[in-house]
């Protein structure tokens, strides 16, 4: 049965898409089979993951409203090694939609009862707020996982996730927990940012990953190319950063790695971005 965690913060623009992806992909290295579940209505990782959204037949707003199963809606992507479940700007319609259906916090854990056993992993890349969207995977998942900048701004913004969590496991999931804080886009010559980052492992101790990913030019530019940095580019600082979390993840939740790993071609750099792309193929990856 798959571990389902969601990537969570009520705060913007702390790396949770970058984090799902590249830990996606990452997981997908170590031969785990993953399934990443797009809930925000942006799209972002439905694009980074190499999915046109605008092209979707079938998106996580039909799973939420019952016409279509994850079965059918999901996508195989051979070229990142994981099945998405995309979302479009549909999606954002759906709590109007959502708020007078049965159940309505909790139509995605029935949605992923018949796919649980076709996956090792299942991530949910959150939106940031506490939503009908982030309610739905919340209350399907074991645990959460919370990116956050070495900032002090983002520490009051995960006192209010914490709460919120607490709120979840009290009311609607008696499974759900923080399974741990990643220190993202963290650069060691700020001293700010190495004080933060001692006072969580002060605070959460074990509950902080030891891996740190670094701020990295190369996660920023994989995005355009429709990649997770770890496929883009495998061998850039912040793509190894994530595989070694991907197995500090694997080890702390007690799932078995294969033996052999399979090998990953490294993505052609040159690669035209997005803008360029789409004109040649007329399905834009961004």
């Amino acid at each position: 049965m798959a571990k389902i965690f969601c990537i969570a913060n009520q705060k913007g623009g702390v790396g949770k898409t970058t984090t799902t992806v590249n830990l996606a992909a990452g997981l997908a290295g170590i031969q785990q089979r993953v399934l990443l579940i797009d809930l925000d209505p942006q799209g972002n990782a439905t694009m980074g993951s190499g999915i046109d959204k605008r092209a979707l037949a079938l998106t996580v707003y039909d799973v939420l409203l019952g016409s279509a199963g994850v079965r059918e809606a999901r996508q195989q992507v051979a070229k990142v090694g994981y099945d998405v479940l995309g979302a479009n700007r549909e999606l954002a319609g759906a709590e109007v939609e959502l708020v007078n259906l049965e159940h309505r916090d909790r139509r995605l854990k029935a949605a992923l009862a018949d796919v649980q056993d076709d996956y090792d992993f299942i991530l949910i890349d959150c939106p940031p707020s506490l939503s009908l969207l982030t309610l739905n995977g919340l209350t399907c998942a074991h645990g959460v996982i919370v990116p956050m900048q070495c900032e002090y701004f983002a520490l009051e913004g995960l006192s209010d996730l914490v709460n919120s969590i607490k709120q979840v496991h009290a009311n609607m999931n008696r499974d759900l927990g923080i399974i741990g804080l990643l220190r993202v886009m963290f650069d060691p010559r700020i001293t700010l940012q190495q004080q933060v980052s001692e006072q969580l492992q002060a605070h959460f101790g074990d509950k902080v990953f030891q891996t740190i990913i670094p701020r990295n030019v190369r996660l920023a530019e994989a995005p355009s190319y429709g990649l997770p940095g770890v496929v883009f580019d495998p061998s850039a600082k912040g793509s190894l950063a994530f595989i070694a979390f991907a197995q500090e993840l694997v080890e702390r939740v007690g799932v078995k790695i294969p033996r052999t790993k399979p090998t990953r071609k490294k993505a052609a750099t040159k690669a035209a971005p997005v803008g360029q792309a789409a004109a040649k193929r007329q399905t834009p990856s961004a």
